[in-house]
């Protein structure tokens, strides 16, 4: 029993000697490392660290203003035909989805008594024609009266003027196609009655095409006709190249956007009328020009302001913005050629901070 108790208290006091240790270790450490984090030590360097960050050296660039806008395409010329009369289809002579010129007889209603109309005319006008050759014979030698001969003139110009109405009506019974283009899908069958309402088919002239885009009121004034501007439409990995011609001269007051339109040639009519497309315009071109990415500039509620690396340390220049890119922002003032601008870590930074710069970029890559 005595040795039990023995080893017991040998074990409470091992454990308390161990708690002790736990407890002291930490104000011990020091003392233990020779005060190695004292202030008076010199390997310990004095002061904040360099901030490790990203620098850019300003020089001379080729800065584009580029905006975007997404538009539609529309066929350059488009419509319903129609006959310009009321009767029954006797003809059609287009195929569907087919191309016709202009002036081509695409379809043709019932005209036989028009024809008819026109027929007997014909007829009363050559026997007028003889009378009227007649009676200006007399009159030559004064065998009738003037007014005799003009009665007969007169007759005759009222025929004519009936023929010319005939065959205007007639002219009505024909369907000519009033441009270049295909044929859309056919509506009637011949034998069908139709008016000047009823649609037998829609004729589109797809060559060229119609880029029809909006653009903010402020470059209205940089876009004028013979402007290039560039498009793509999905699913075609294609850059098209069209030709603004009209730019609508009012703005639109909801939007604030003015309507633009260009003209693509698609001579293989390889483009369909009805798709969206996606536009590039190129508005100017600055030649050594100060850019810099748009993550270096620093937006304050007295203007923006960047970070130049001087001498080991961050700056703080105040600059002046321009001309804005997708990536980059233009610089009117505040920096020189030659600067080192600092494009990391900028929301860390503050003036006369030390840096360390570990990657320059490349013209703001």
């Amino acid at each position: 029993m005595a040795t039990r108790r023995k080893v017991k208290a040998l074990i409470y006091i091992l454990l308390t000697i161990a708690a002790l240790g736990i407890v002291m270790y930490p104000k011990l450490k020091p003392l233990l490392a020779g005060n190695s984090n004292s202030p008076g030590n010199p390997s310990q360097p004095a002061g904040p660290r360099a901030l490790n960050v990203q620098g850019m050296v300003v020089e001379p660039q080729v800065l584009s203003e580029m905006i975007n806008s997404t538009g539609t395409l529309l066929s350059d010329e488009e419509t319903e035909l129609s006959f310009e009369t009321s009767g029954r289809i006797v003809a059609i002579y287009f195929e569907e989805g087919g191309n016709v010129r202009k002036n081509d007889l695409m379809a043709r209603i019932n005209d036989r008594p028009l024809q008819a109309q026109l027929q007997r005319l014909q007829a009363q006008k050559r026997l007028v024609q003889e009378r009227e050759f007649r009676q200006k014979s007399l009159l030559e030698r004064d065998a009738i009266s003037q007014e005799s001969y003009d009665q007969v003139v007169t007759e005759l110009q009222v025929i004519e003027a009936d023929i010319a109405l005939i065959e205007a009506r007639i002219a009505e019974t024909e369907l000519r196609a009033p441009f270049d283009g295909v044929v859309g899908l056919r509506h009637l069958s011949e034998g069908s009655y139709v008016n000047p309402n009823t649609k037998i088919a829609r004729l589109v002239k797809n060559k060229p095409l119609k880029i029809e885009f909006s653009v903010a009121e402020r470059y209205s004034g940089e876009i004028n006709r013979g402007f290039p501007i560039r498009f793509t439409v999905d699913g075609i990995a294609d850059t098209f190249d069209a030709t603004v011609y009209a730019v609508d001269p009012k703005v639109n007051i909801g939007t604030r956007t003015v309507v633009v339109r260009a003209l693509y040639p698609n001579v293989n009519e390889e483009l369909k009328p009805g798709r969206f497309a996606n536009i590039d315009l190129q508005l100017s071109e600055t030649e050594n020009a100060i850019a810099v990415p748009t993550e270096a500039i620093i937006p304050e509620m007295d203007g923006e302001k960047i970070f130049v690396y001087r001498s080991g340390r961050a700056q703080s220049v105040n600059v002046t913005t321009g001309l804005r890119t997708e990536s980059q922002i233009q610089i009117n003032s505040g920096l020189h050629f030659g600067d080192t601008i600092l494009t990391s870590g900028v929301m860390q930074l503050r003036p006369n901070m030390p840096v360390d710069i570990y990657h320059f970029n490349q013209n703001g890559h």
